[in-house]
């Protein structure tokens, strides 16, 4: 492993200060003001001085790319009317400069000329044009646009784009119905690490969209790209200067309407150790059993605030600097139901659940990039994230709650847990990207180290049992009452290069191009070092000790108690895993335009290792190793057909692979806070997905989109997370299925109701997009050799059932929004949205005996669907100050998971209702002063 990424680092210092000199592109609109400001096609645009130019499309738009840096003067002009010439206008090395105005036939006086510069990926309309220029499918959205929206953060962000949904809100996203372990999450086009355990992928949410200039999915894959993805490669690209320097500070203040309209709203014991956002105490849990108060903590005003700040500056033309850092803190208060059921039978339930949630998120991004000379550029950007959670899960309060292993029929006991979590993640994440051109070849590179430290310090659990008289400990003892830690350290470096050079049509002018070929390689290393224990203290005789009340237990979690022999400690050894991977792939990829068409094909070889040791405690002899070995030739074939100027026509095709994830091998069990447990399985193996996607797409303005995709997804051996036999809520991973299979349209449309008109004096548009899925997996059966004989050994099929949908997959998914924004120096915007995304599988059933399948068994868990809605008020008081309103998730609906049960007594099914809760609307007003 050391060889090649030595050999890797080689290559790149090489080439690293050879770079090709970056251009940048002229865009616009023109229109024609004796026609009422309607477009005006077929006018000619030139750069003064140059033969570079461009002609007016039929909506009035140009482009003019490959301009070197510098000012220039453009000249407008159409027979018959009167030119016009923009002076100073300034060209910005990889950035867009949108040049907009109009012409007469009249000698009147000039109308409005509208100059911006803004980075590539920041601009609507430049995405766009990016969009419609390139071969494969891909959609983004800018930090212009999520600005309208008045998105938070890149989880919801991902949510603007067709095909998109999200879990619950939740920072897991699902393209096309597929999720975590089907997705790829990148930074500037190199990997970074996740920050849970439980998930492939980092949580979106960790990334303020302050920190985001743009996020892109591409639902197509290219050879170029990592193969571990099915649905696609979520790319978030970090801010940058934009122009020669940029001061601002910015705040906001809001509530969450249930956390505030909480009676009590709680914080965990652990609160004392939070100083600023970050969490200051390691504690010995062992120790902390009688050293440490075991009850929660309250907050008066429970009131969610956001502080940033910006300050970026050019420094001559070499040297641009970027720093931006902000803190937001969020309350949020969940009440709702839980039930349990094992066989359709009934287990656990609690009419009264409640969470109490406080996040507070510490980001800060610098960016700095260094022109070395015309030919010689670098740029270096660290980020670092620090999020801090807490959590407080009570349930059982009213006397209503049940946990089977602790009722007696003997008794009027009810039953009562809590479970207080503070979690803390720390991301770091460093990198270097460049450009070189040695002769005919244009060579990008990158490398990047990453860290992720995420902690669960100090979980706190109890189980108690109580009535209106008395309060007893439970009574199956254990780890009923401990407290526990959890840590994760992930390393990992990563590295890509790449050599593009043109075969054909050397010219850079040219459009028509010819044969172009890309090579490269992408290399991984990551590794994850995961421990957790388990502390805990008990009675070493029922009612040695019972609390006063269930929110004073530590008057009897004493060292006096422990020590007259009234309680003990229990300890649990640690359960620990040692996961490492290592990606190396190799690519080479052809593209080949001719008028119309643009063929693009090529192959990746990529070979993945990934090793698990483990030691924990549900393993039988506690240690075991996995190590999973693949070697894949991944194809990929993107065709795009420009039917004319404004449409065009694509078609992708490829193989890509699934790799099981770390925590999936590993055999450990996580503990959810209502008891849920997750368990790897070591025999987990790897899935084969095929895709197929066709698309139209029409611009039919500046800024506007009308898109239909067709899609088609075939998954060998899919990943399913699984309700495994025996006790009932214990899930895990399985390749439950032979084969899944996928397809559904999209319809994509980005319009312009009302055009942005001068004299009208204010614009509005509309953005929606639809997804139809249709998706099915069959349900497997294992057979094996035993004594001679193929022998059924499991079977994932039961109550009839040998087909079912594809995990996480929705049949609908809506996404709206419209615009209001008017014209002139304070421009005012209104936005409001939408999102839904109807109901879907979120754990798949199984049989719970394996004779008698279609008798004893767990059906699947339903996600049902509901409505997200935005809305966003801006105001421009003047050149500096803006203040904003934002209401999200204002209609505060249900969300429900349910599940059918059909006792064996009656053989009558219903649905269930087995989670459910509401988020609670939230409403804010900010300010931001640009100096």
């Amino acid at each position: 492993m050391h060889k090649r990424l030595i050999i890797l680092l080689s290559l790149i210092t090489t080439i690293g200060f050879s770079q090709n000199p970056e251009k940048g592109t002229l865009v616009g609109k023109l229109l024609d003001i004796d026609l009422g400001n309607q477009s005006l096609p077929f006018a000619n645009v030139q750069i003064k001085g140059t033969s570079k130019g461009a002609t007016t499309d039929f909506d009035g738009l140009y482009k003019i790319e490959n301009l070197d840096p510098g000012t220039y003067t453009v000249v407008f002009s159409f027979v018959g009317y009167t030119s016009v010439e923009v002076s100073d206008v300034e060209i910005v090395a990889d950035k867009v400069t949108e040049v907009n105005t109009s012409l007469t036939s009249s000698a009147a006086s000039l109308q409005e000329v509208i100059i911006t510069i803004v980075s590539r990926k920041d601009s609507e309309v430049a995405l766009l044009l990016e969009q419609r220029g390139a071969i494969s499918i891909k959609e983004s959205i800018g930090s212009q646009q999520l600005a309208k929206l008045g998105v938070s953060d890149a989880a919801v962000a991902t949510t603007k784009i067709s095909g998109v949904s999200n879990s619950e809100g939740s920072g897991d996203i699902y393209v096309r119905g597929l999720g975590d372990r089907y997705l790829l999450t990148t930074l500037n086009g190199l990997p970074i690490p996740s920050d849970d355990v439980e998930k492939k992928n980092i949580d979106l949410s960790l990334f303020p969209t302050r920190l985001v200039q743009n996020i892109s999915i591409s639902k197509s894959y290219s050879v170029n790209m990592y193969g571990d993805q099915a649905s696609g490669n979520v790319d978030i690209t970090s801010r940058e200067l934009v122009g020669n320097e940029e001061y601002s500070l910015g705040f906001s203040t809001g509530i969450n309407t249930e956390a505030i309209g909480a009676n009590d709203f709680k914080l965990g014991a652990y609160q004392s150790d939070v100083n600023l956002g970050f969490y200051n105490n390691n504690p010995n849990n062992f120790n902390a059993l009688t050293q440490q108060s075991w009850n929660t903590e309250s907050v008066d005003a429970p009131v969610n605030q956001n502080f940033n700040l910006t300050a970026g500056k050019k420094f001559g033309d070499k040297f641009r600097t970027l720093v931006t850092a902000s803190q937001k803190s969020n309350f949020e208060f969940r009440s709702g139901t839980f039930q349990e059921y094992d066989n359709n039978n009934f287990r656990d339930g609690f009419t009264d659940v409640e969470e109490f949630r406080k996040e507070v998120t510490t980001s800060a991004l610098l960016d700095l990039s260094y022109r070395f000379n015309d030919k010689n550029k670098v740029k270096f950007t660290s980020l670092f994230v620090n999020k801090l959670s807490g959590q407080v899960f009570e349930a059982g309060r009213n006397g209503e709650g049940v946990v089977f292993d602790e009722v007696d029929p003997q008794s009027d006991l009810n039953q009562f847990i809590r479970d207080q979590n503070i979690k803390k993640t720390q991301l770091w994440v460093n990198q270097l990207i460049g450009e070189s051109k040695i002769g005919v070849h244009n060579i990008d590179w990158a490398v990047g180290l990453n860290t992720v430290n995420a902690d669960e310090p100090n979980r706190i659990r109890n189980e108690i049992n109580f009535t209106d008289t008395r309060v007893e400990l439970g009574r199956t003892g254990g780890f009923q009452q401990r407290k526990s830690n959890q840590i994760i350290d992930d390393y990992e470096v990563n590295g890509k290069i790449n050599d593009s050079f043109k075969i054909t049509n050397l010219k850079e002018e040219e459009n028509d191009f010819g044969l172009k070929v890309d090579v490269g390689g992408n290399y991984r290393f990551k590794e994850r070092d995961f421990e957790s224990q388990f502390n805990g203290i008990q009675e070493t005789n029922l009612n040695n000790v019972n609390p006063p009340s269930i929110d004073d237990l530590s008057s009897v979690f004493t060292l006096d108690n422990v020590e007259n022999g009234l309680l003990s400690y229990v300890s649990q050894k640690p359960d620990s895993y040692l996961g490492k991977l290592e990606s190396l792939g190799g690519y080479a990829l052809f593209n080949y335009k001719m008028e119309k068409w643009n063929f693009n094909f090529g192959g990746r070889f990529e070979s993945n290792t990934i090793k698990v040791n483990w030691n924990v405690n549900n393993f039988p002899g506690r240690i075991g190793a996995a190590t999973k070995e693949y070697e894949n030739f991944l194809p990929s074939l993107n065709l795009k057909y420009e039917l004319n100027d404004n449409n065009n026509l694509r078609l992708s095709a490829s193989k890509t692979i699934t790799l099981p994830e770390f925590k999936e091998i590993s055999p450990f069990e996580y503990v959810s806070p209502n008891g849920q447990v997750t368990r790897g399985n070591p025999n987990l193996e790897a899935s084969e997905n095929y895709n197929l996607d066709l698309k139209w797409e029409m611009f039919p303005s500046n800024g506007e989109l009308i898109s239909v995709a067709g899609f088609y997804k075939q998954i060998n051996d899919p990943i399913n997370r699984v309700l495994t036999r025996g006790a009932a809520g214990i899930f895990s991973y399985f390749n439950s299925g032979e084969q899944a299979e996928i397809y559904g349209l999209e319809l994509d449309t980005k319009l312009d109701v009302i055009a942005k008109d001068k004299d009208l004096g204010y614009m509005v548009n509309v953005n929606f997009n639809a997804t139809r899925m249709w998706h099915e997996q069959d349900l497997k059966e294992v057979f094996e050799i035993i004594n001679g004989e193929n022998r059924l050994t499991r079977t994932f099929r039961y109550n009839g059932k040998t087909k079912t949908d594809l995990q996480g997959a929705s049949d609908w998914i809506f996404n709206a929004n419209t615009t209001f924004e008017t014209s002139g120096e304070n421009p005012f915007v209104a936005n409001i949205s939408a999102n839904y995304a109807s109901e879907k599988i979120f754990a798949l059933g199984n049989p719970d005996n394996q004779v008698n399948p279609d008798e004893f068994f767990n059906e699947e868990i339903r996600e049902q669907g509901f409505v997200v809605l935005n809305a966003v008020l801006r105001k421009d008081i003047n050149e500096n100050l803006s203040v904003q309103l934002i209401g999200k998730n204002l209609l505060n609906p249900q969300i429900e998971r349910t599940q059918t049960i059909k006792p064996l007594s009656t053989g009558v099914s219903r649905e269930e209702v087995v989670r459910s809760y509401t988020r609670g609307a939230q409403l804010s007003i900010g300010f931001n002063y640009n100096f």
